[in-house]
């Protein structure tokens, strides 16, 4: 124990699960706990919004508040960091810096340089794996040097590869009285974490989700102690536009590395154990972890995962760039109440529900307006509070269907899915506030309202309220013609990525997945929210409704002049 050592704390925000951490405690006389605040970095690396970065501040607070508690403090320096680490280095007269392997390029490509001034400052590197369950290189080496682009071929490495290792021992109080953090009188100022004022942010939205490891540990400890949520939490059952989250609900805590996946990994492997009625694989909350892990494989090792020019794995398709219909979606103005709900609810609060998610990226892209997914990507990048580079990337190459998902056949209703959902439209009438005087009846689509119905909710549909920006049946059928040719000429790339299993609730349904033209009548079963989850078909368009079965379901406008 003769080092002197900078922990450099970045998406790992935590105490609990953090072995870097253990290992600096263990290895040396001191340690300094970091985190550099470099804004250009942070703002190359992703787009991050008001809400993030208030969420990645309060959790920083956090942070520094369970150091202290344990005798310790917590170091936050502004600036880049080669500059801001090497003049640290110099000034305590550090010998080792620890900090966590992450799997994004622009982290692989700081790691590098990090590892280079190391060695040229003569201090020791050790870094440790836990942000994911496993080291990624470890399932790209069993997978003979490639990474699985199936979710079937990666539980197949998984499984060879065995369980994940166990979460780190819990850090104490002792530690810190073992390997004392020196304190400088006087710097209190100059390290403190900033506030959004200092950094110029201003946000006045309502704090939903606070930020911070303790934070996330009471979240989690509250769902655990819901009677049946561990055991009986199947995806297909949540709702997609609850007024309050109603999953797990610690999404934005897993994103900056609050919470540990690893120690949420074992603690339901510790339920499933103890019950015998719990969700069973694939569709468990265990299986939406491995999820997590299968994006984190491939975005590690895929060139040009968060675009598609140059992205080996995606279909290259010629979106509409059209910036007008781009902003309409942003800004909620669409004319189709249950989109430009969920879309208010993503600005306002910085969380929408999965499947809302899924609603609104289909509607951007294959389902009405031909637009390229990284636009939706970059948005929810920056609105979304557990925004993340891999899985935010995999999400949405898989609702365009340009990779991993290949039901393309399978598009959201803009107005029936969230009417079979919340028939009276509670979900809009909370956000879209403009229509809360419609009668249910007409609330999902306003502009067929007769006249006396809009004048009476005080809402002119192309007035108050905009008409919709397209007929959904008519550019849903010329968007499946164009996918089916693309991916008919681009059949190579698409057979990379596909396997029927990828979809987890096709579990339980015995079919045959064939491409129907539009014409074709088919019979399915869809999704209830109150329904048994067997009949669930589709995790990423939970409401797989066919387009013959669409027609005359979204109606003409009336508009009233």
């Amino acid at each position: 124990m003769t080092h002197r050592t900078i922990h450099l704390f970045r998406k790992g925000l935590r105490l609990h699960d953090n072995p870097s951490l253990v290992w600096a405690l263990e290895s040396s006389a001191v340690v300094y706990p970091v985190f550099v605040l470099d804004r250009a970095f942070l703002d190359g690396a992703m787009r991050m919004g008001a809400l993030r970065w208030r969420f990645l501040l309060q959790s920083l607070e956090d942070l520094q508040t369970r150091l202290v508690a344990l005798g310790s403090r917590l170091y936050v320096l502004q600036g880049g960091y080669e500059a801001g680490l090497r003049q640290l280095v110099r000034r305590w007269g550090v010998t080792q810096l620890t900090f966590d392997t992450e799997v994004e390029p622009f982290y692989a490509r700081l790691d590098d340089s990090l590892r280079a001034l190391c060695e040229e400052l003569g201090v020791l590197v050790h870094s440790g794996v836990a942000h994911t369950l496993y080291d990624v290189r470890r399932i790209i080496k069993a997978n003979g040097g490639e990474a699985p682009l199936t979710y079937k071929k990666f539980l197949q490495v998984q499984s060879i590869l065995g369980e994940p290792d166990k979460p780190a021992r819990e850090i104490t109080p002792q530690d810190f009285q073992k390997c004392k953090t020196p304190m400088e009188e006087g710097n209190e100022e100059q390290y403190r974490v900033p506030s959004l004022e200092d950094l110029g942010i201003e946000v006045d939205l309502e704090v939903l989700w606070p930020g911070g490891e303790s934070h996330g540990l009471k979240r989690l400890e509250k769902h655990l102690e819901s009677e049946g949520w561990g055991e009986n939490f199947s995806k297909p059952r949540t709702i997609p536009n609850p007024l309050l989250p109603n999953t797990t609900g610690l999404s934005p805590y897993f994103s900056v590395g609050c919470l540990s996946v690893r120690s949420f990994y074992y603690r339901l492997s510790n339920i499933y154990a103890q019950s015998k009625n719990h969700s069973l694989p694939p569709v468990s909350l265990q299986r939406q972890v491995l999820w997590r892990e299968f994006f984190y494989t491939v975005a590690s090792s895929t060139p040009n995962f968060t675009k598609m020019a140059g992205n080996p794995i995606c279909l290259q398709i010629g979106w509409h760039e059209n910036q007008e219909a781009l902003e309409k979606w942003k800004e909620a103005r669409t004319g189709f109440p249950w989109i430009d709900a969920i879309m208010t609810q993503l600005r306002q609060e910085g969380w929408i529900h999965h499947l809302a998610r899924h609603a609104v990226a289909c509607f951007l892209t294959r389902g009405d307006l031909w637009i390229s997914w990284e636009e939706g990507m970059k948005v929810f990048e920056e609105l979304l509070m557990d925004a993340d580079y891999s899985v935010n990337a995999g999400n949405w190459m898989w609702l365009s269907a340009s990779a991993f998902f290949h039901q393309y056949t399978r598009i959201f209703c803009p107005v029936r899915f969230g009417r079979r959902t919340d028939p009276e439209g509670q979900y809009i009438r909370k956000y879209l506030p403009v229509l809360k005087n419609f009668p249910s009846k007409y609330i999902y689509e306003p502009w067929t309202a007769p006249e006396e119905v809009q004048l009476e909710a005080r809402c002119i549909i192309g007035k108050d309220y905009p008409l919709p920006m397209v007929d959904h049946v008519e550019v849903s059928q010329r968007n499946m013609c164009l996918m089916r040719q693309l991916r008919s000429e681009q059949e190579g790339t698409a057979q990379l990525t596909r396997d029927v299993a990828d979809d987890p609730v096709e579990i339980g349904v015995k079919r045959e997945h064939q491409d129907h033209g539009p014409s074709e009548e088919r019979t399915s079963k869809h999704f209830s929210p109150d329904g048994d989850h067997k009949t669930q078909v589709c995790s990423w368009a939970s409401d797989p409704i066919r387009l013959p079965e669409l027609s005359g379901e979204v109606m003409r406008p009336r508009t009233v002049t």
